[in-house]
């Protein structure tokens, strides 16, 4: 029933059928610890991956490809092939709907799918479920701004392995008349006043500009950096100080430093309206409109759910119930609406238990958060303005582990979660590539802790700084390409995979 603990019982034979929606690196996460642990299991485990996609992607490996410094190959591969290896059933598919009561006739619980495999695309099917971890990651919202992403044709992207090949490509392009002495104007940034994952964005326009001064075309090239953060350096986690060379600093230095030293320009606080061929329509804070013209651009799109709807067993909408109006599904959070000073640390994620459903997890983008870390800003105009929280990478990780423990220990008989990860307890480490070679590369290595800032714990600052800091160099570089190794033979669970840090 909603809201009661089910602890499984070592006696119940019929083997436990857990369902993961998405196998990015939060659900593949979660497929790769639960398939490791299920030979102990006092009660047989059964795990199904639902996926749309059929590859893995490295996405933090995308803004490698979106420059031409690796194949799209390199950075994905086949889900099917390692999921048969070790036994877990593949969907090549679209979760529809959540059934968290069953139906009438039908099993207690399930989800519905829609394949999207060729030789089934379209095809609907029902996949039934003990307990359900929900890792659909967001849908890329390019729709939120009129004539921005891949398929308006105006902008380019790098959230994909088949976006950053096509950036790449125009990217070549651009890259080709500025050898020819034309002059270009480059633009990378947030597309939309709430977008999320600047880091990425980030990384891609050091990328760029190392690239284009190894073509030995820089001086033709302005390289233009808009975002949706009140400050550089805010990066939707509220800006932070960070120990640098032994001194304190704040991001916002840290990265117009970088901005500076590479002569790259910068508009923040800008929310992107309409992107037109060859021009950005943005408005600012003080609710200014203005345009930049352009030649090429990539620019991040808004997150928002997957659009998972959930109904009851008499078949009646319970969508609202389940997920937030972004989509993103609710959570162990602290939902209450209260100014931004009353936010709190506490108010964050620990188990990532759905409250209603007590066997319904969501983990990575997939959950929704309680709040911005961000402190939320809006125009004159009434426009939104303030970069939404980051929870991939190291979070998505940890989250995923986290979960899949807890589920398995109540497989094993515990009452409730055994495990946490909240955001507000945890450190995340970044490493940002700033250019790739193995001489002249380099990268910024920054560390915060936690992601979330607790000033109750750490009043000045919200993080511990001896746990905080930031540094850019090669070794930073050779640091980012082993990390990208290192979790490719991880996540392709190769020998000994479990040795390797998450």
């Amino acid at each position: 029933m909603p809201g009661e603990a089910r602890p499984s019982s070592a006696k119940d034979s019929r083997p436990a059928r857990i369902v993961i929606l998405g196998a990015g690196i939060s659900g593949h996460t979660a497929a790769r610890y639960l398939t490791r642990w299920r030979a102990k299991s006092a009660r047989p485990i059964e795990i199904a991956v639902v996926s749309p996609l059929p590859r893995w992607n490295f996405i933090p490996s995308n803004v490698w490809v979106g420059v031409g410094q690796m194949r799209e190959d390199q950075v994905t591969f086949d889900l099917a092939k390692v999921y048969k290896k070790i036994g877990v059933m593949f969907h090549r598919a679209r979760a529809v709907s959540v059934h968290p009561e069953g139906g009438d006739g039908g099993p207690n619980a399930y989800v519905t799918i829609e394949y999207t495999s060729p030789e089934r695309a379209g095809q609907k099917d029902t996949i039934p479920y003990d307990y359900l971890i929900n890792a659909t990651g967001p849908k890329l919202n390019f729709g939120a701004t009129e004539g921005l992403g891949p398929d308006a044709g105006n902008t380019v992207s790098v959230c994909t392995a088949e976006h950053a090949r096509e950036a790449n490509e125009k990217l070549q392009g651009t890259i080709g008349s500025l050898r020819r002495g034309e002059k270009r104007t480059l633009v990378v940034g947030t597309g939309h006043g709430t977008c999320t994952c600047q880091g990425a964005a980030f990384e891609y326009i050091y990328n760029v500009d190392h690239v284009l001064r190894e073509a030995g075309v820089r001086d033709r090239a302005r390289l233009v950096w808009i975002s949706n953060e009140y400050e550089l350096g805010d990066f939707g986690m509220g800006g932070s100080h960070v120990t640098r060379g032994g001194y304190i600093t704040n991001a916002k230095v840290f990265a117009e430093s970088l901005m500076v030293e590479r002569d790259v320009e910068w508009i923040v606080r800008a929310a992107v309206r309409k992107v037109e061929p060859g021009t950005i329509h943005y408005e600012l804070l003080d609710g200014t409109m203005h345009t930049l013209a352009f030649d090429f651009a990539m620019l991040i799109p808004p997150f928002s759910g997957v659009g998972l709807e959930a109904f009851d067993k008499a078949g009646d909408d319970i969508t609202t119930t389940l997920f937030m109006p972004n989509g993103f599904m609710k959570v162990d959070a602290d939902y209450t609406s209260r100014p931004y000073a009353e936010w709190s640390a506490k108010d964050w994620p620990e188990t990532y238990q759905n409250p209603t459903y007590d066997n319904i997890f969501s983990i990575g983008i997939a959950f929704a958060p309680p709040h911005l870390i961000s402190k939320p800003m809006v125009s004159v105009n009434g426009t939104p303005i303030n970069p939404a929280p980051p929870r991939t990478g190291m979070p998505s990780a940890a989250m995923a582990i986290a979960v899949a423990r807890s589920i398995y220990d109540i497989l094993q008989g515990a009452p409730k979660p055994t495990h946490t990860a909240s955001m507000a307890k945890m450190g995340a480490a970044c490493v940002a590539s700033t250019g790739r070679h193995l001489l002249r590369g380099s990268a910024v290595t920054m560390t915060v802790f936690p992601v979330v800032p607790d000033y109750e714990k750490y009043p000045e600052y919200g993080r511990d700084l001896d746990l905080t800091f930031g540094e850019i160099g090669l070794a930073g570089h050779w640091m980012k390409s082993l990390l990208h190794h290192t979790f490719v033979y991880q996540a392709k669970m190769n020998p000994g995979w479990w040795l390797l840090p998450d």
